[in-house]
């Protein structure tokens, strides 16, 4: 059972692939990562760098990931909007493209064939992941490897709890359709060992989040390595975007709550 986990096999071997079919994923590979999440890890990397490159340790300086974006009120709230709309859009580029390559999205376990199972899968994910990562991220706070990340610094309006709700999901929807049912399905059918691909994809996932500091790149990469092996053994997707939209609403929207209330919080 434990030597399943570590070591799966692929479930079946990809059809022999002719060499100008692979270039072709090979490009689309690179081209998708390119204008979504690997460009943004790109700039994460130029924003801890530049995070280094100041006087004062990383964990006096603050990083906030939802801020305002216009000065007034309705234009901040459609602003915060087209952000989600935007994420959203990243993760459905995914699927198309793996849909309009031949491979259904109840293959990769994007449907709603088991509603009540996903919702429960995810939510222990959420749990898994959610309480050992706070401990992280406070550890590498103490330790001067994070910057003190503000998850919310939205005005205290009507539309914020939504706002970050809608965050929340298109952080996940983008990410879990991306870099776990697209990019490990383009990996495996490209001929890449399991283990393999999901370190790839793990890294990749940590990358993005570099801007935070060592410990949000650490912990984002053991996020990585749990929910695309995840994937790999049980070919389920939606339980991933449940787990990590409860993630994220519980950390923007808690915050928001929480701030100015309890001392410890950054």
């Amino acid at each position: 059972m434990l030597r399943s986990w570590l070591r799966p096999e692929r479930p079946g071997l990809p059809e022999p692939m002719d060499a100008g079919t692979a270039r072709r994923l090979r490009i689309e590979v690179v081209v998708v990562f390119s204008i979504t999440l690997g460009l943004s890890g790109a700039r994460s990397l130029l924003s801890l760098i530049d995070s280094l490159l100041q006087p004062q340790p990383l964990s006096d300086q603050h990083v906030a990931l939802n801020v305002p974006q216009r000065a007034a009120d309705l234009l901040d709230l459609l602003a915060q909007l087209l952000s989600a709309v935007q994420l959203a859009g990243w993760g459905a580029l995914g699927a198309y493209l793996l849909w309009r390559g031949g491979t259904k999205l109840a293959d990769v376990g994007l449907d709603r064939t088991r509603p009540g199972r996903d919702a429960l899968w995810g939510a222990g994910l959420a749990a898994l992941i959610g309480i050992p990562g706070l401990v992280l991220y406070f550890a590498g706070w103490k330790l001067g490897i994070n910057l003190a990340v503000v998850p919310s610094r939205l005005n205290d309006t009507w539309w914020r709890p939504i706002a970050l709700t809608l965050s929340a999901f298109g952080n996940a929807f983008a990410e879990e359709v991306l870099v776990v049912g697209y990019l490990l399905t383009r990996l495996r059918q490209l001929g890449w060992r399991e283990n393999t691909a999901l370190f790839a994809a793990a890294v990749l996932r940590g990358s993005y989040h570099l801007y935070q500091g060592f410990g949000g790149f650490v912990g984002n990469l053991v996020m990585g390595l749990v929910f695309g092996r995840v994937w790999q053994r049980t070919n389920r997707l939606v339980p991933l975007v449940v787990a990590h939209t409860l993630l994220d609403v519980v950390s923007f929207v808690g915050y928001s709550l929480l701030r100015g209330h309890v001392s410890w919080l950054p």
